[in-house]
């Protein structure tokens, strides 16, 4: 997902995109530990989304 992507959606939506975000990430982490995942660069793209949306969320409470 990209940063001008983010940037369209309401607040509700960021919060309801990182808890979804979030628990997909848990999830292949813990699949990754057990059998190693075909393309383990999923779970750097996955992280780096969730720290963006964590980021912009940030970023709107303090305006």
């Amino acid at each position: 997902m990209k940063q001008s992507e983010i940037k369209e959606l309401s607040i509700a939506d960021l919060n309801e995109k990182l808890g979804a975000l979030q628990k997909n990430y848990t999830d292949l982490k813990m699949a990754h530990a057990i059998t190693p995942l075909e393309n383990p660069l999923q779970l750097r793209s996955l992280r780096r989304t969730v720290a963006r949306i964590a980021t912009e969320l940030t970023k709107r409470e303090l305006q």
